[in-house]
């Protein structure tokens, strides 16, 4: 059977919606969630999204080959089911510039939605943008040369788009962050602001009266597209599809802060406003996001490959159900409430046909565990606590940056790797002060994350 084109002109979708979401970092996160909203929201033919990648060209070439459409593929344990979602308008690889200028420009541009992962922010371990950094110090000179530079950066590249929205006099918007980080959009527009400091300092002003923070807790598991994706959507839709995404059944989008020129409403596809993101926030970093980090590292180690494999091996869950004791204790919703997530995330967590891998969950960890595991931490040492099992994870991890279980892909990568080196004792004092100076002044920390690293290096040895 001949399979038919994956385009609106082939009938496939609807017409294209007016560009009036800009999106920073296309990938399969953003087209499985934000795009999956609008889509679902009952004005969404509204509300079109203009999506802009990092360095990757293939993607955008794809979906603007496919008029901007692709099949989500809902993969829940008993089955999948396939559907095209046609709220995602525009993609372009992270070299339009001068589109991304256009855009950030228009009047019509209500919001700005980033999912640059945690790294991208390029922050100091303190918080604030790392001014000292060569590509941020790179991108700043650029800009006072010439304000539409092309520049490399997420910061630069907001600040850009946001100065020409200044000098457009297009409006006030939404500056929303979905990533992995507490308090993402304050973070966001906090890093913007410190680029301007350092390009045109006028402009700090106007970011303070033209851009709203929306700090939000994203929440939906989204491997990356194997080969057979593509196999699984012909056969079973009969439409050729060079960009599929698969995503688990379970979707979750809580949002705060103020959207000064509107927004689609999210709300009528199950997204929740919120006054205090805190509760939805810590939870989600803490149970699912911290379960993610001790799996990528602890069950590597092991010798598993998915999320699934290593949830399904009794120390791997009997590892995640102990560190969800130590995090529950330090949340403040209800505990029937949270139970009722620890009960749905370990289904989620234990769905044998979503192949989410370990390697893709251990990249950055330096950028991942200070917001995962840390906030735990230090409220369990707070209390004359040892948490056996952040210490177990951050044990495996250092073993992990020792060569245990897999390739180390981090932006600190060439730090951290010297610094594991030589007698664990002394290598996990110093990862340890790396990541907080507290936590490597801890001796009772540093003995219990020491017995934990050998554990794991007797069995990455073997």
């Amino acid at each position: 059977m001949k399979r038919r084109e994956m385009t609106r002109s082939a009938g496939a979708g609807r017409a294209a919606p007016p560009v009036r979401v800009v999106h920073l970092g296309l990938g399969n996160f953003h087209r499985s969630h934000q795009c999956w909203y609008t889509e679902h929201a009952p004005d969404a033919e509204e509300w079109g999204h203009a999506a802009f990648s990092g360095r990757d060209r293939a993607l955008p070439a794809r979906l603007t080959a496919q008029e901007g459409l692709y099949t989500l593929v809902t993969r829940a344990a008993e089955g999948d089911r396939f559907e095209v979602i046609g709220s995602l308008a525009q993609a372009y690889p992270g070299t339009a510039h001068e589109e991304w200028l256009r855009l950030l420009g228009s009047p019509q541009t209500a919001v700005v939605t980033v999912t640059i992962t945690e790294a991208g922010y390029l922050r100091r371990p303190g918080g604030g943008l790392d001014r000292d950094r060569p590509q941020v110090r790179a991108d700043a000179a650029a800009l006072r040369e010439r304000p539409d530079a092309p520049v490399r950066t997420a910061p630069a590249r907001l600040l850009a788009g946001l100065a020409a929205r200044c000098r457009a006099d297009a409006g006030p918007l939404a500056l929303v962050s979905c990533d992995d980080l507490a308090r993402n959009g304050e973070i966001a527009v906090e890093v913007v602001r410190d680029m301007a400091e350092l390009v045109d300092p006028g402009l700090a002003g106007w970011l303070e009266d033209n851009v709203s923070a929306v700090t939000t807790a994203a929440d939906r598991i989204t491997p990356r597209t194997a080969p057979s994706d593509l196999l699984t959507v012909a056969e079973a839709t009969g439409r050729d599809d060079e960009a599929p995404v698969v995503a688990e059944p379970f979707c979750e989008w809580v949002l705060c802060g103020d959207f000064p020129a509107g927004r689609p409403r999210w709300e009528d596809a199950g997204a929740t406003p919120a006054d205090d993101i805190t509760p939805f926030e810590q939870r989600k970093l803490w149970l699912l996001n911290g379960a993610h980090s001790l799996l990528a590292y602890a069950g590597a180690i092991l010798g598993r490959t998915t999320v699934a494999e290593a949830f399904a091996d009794d120390d791997c869950r009997e590892w995640v159900e102990q560190w969800w004791d130590e995090a529950s204790a330090h949340l403040t919703q209800p505990v029937e409430e949270v139970m009722a997530y620890r009960k749905a995330l370990a289904e989620r967590l234990a769905n044998p046909r979503i192949h989410h891998t370990l390697a893709q969950i251990s990249t950055d960890g330096s950028q991942k565990l200070p917001v995962r595991i840390l906030p735990v931490l230090r409220a369990e040492r707070s209390a004359k606590n040892m948490p056996e099992a952040a210490a177990r994870l951050l044990g495996a991890w250092v073993c992990h940056l020792r060569g245990c279980g897999g390739q180390v892909d981090d932006v600190r990568a060439d730090e951290l790797i010297m610094l594991a080196t030589g007698p664990l004792p002394v290598a996990v004092r110093r990862v340890l002060d790396a990541l907080d100076p507290r936590l490597g002044a801890d001796d009772d920390l540093a003995a219990a994350v020491t017995s934990e690293a050998e554990r794991f290096s007797n069995i990455g040895v073997r």
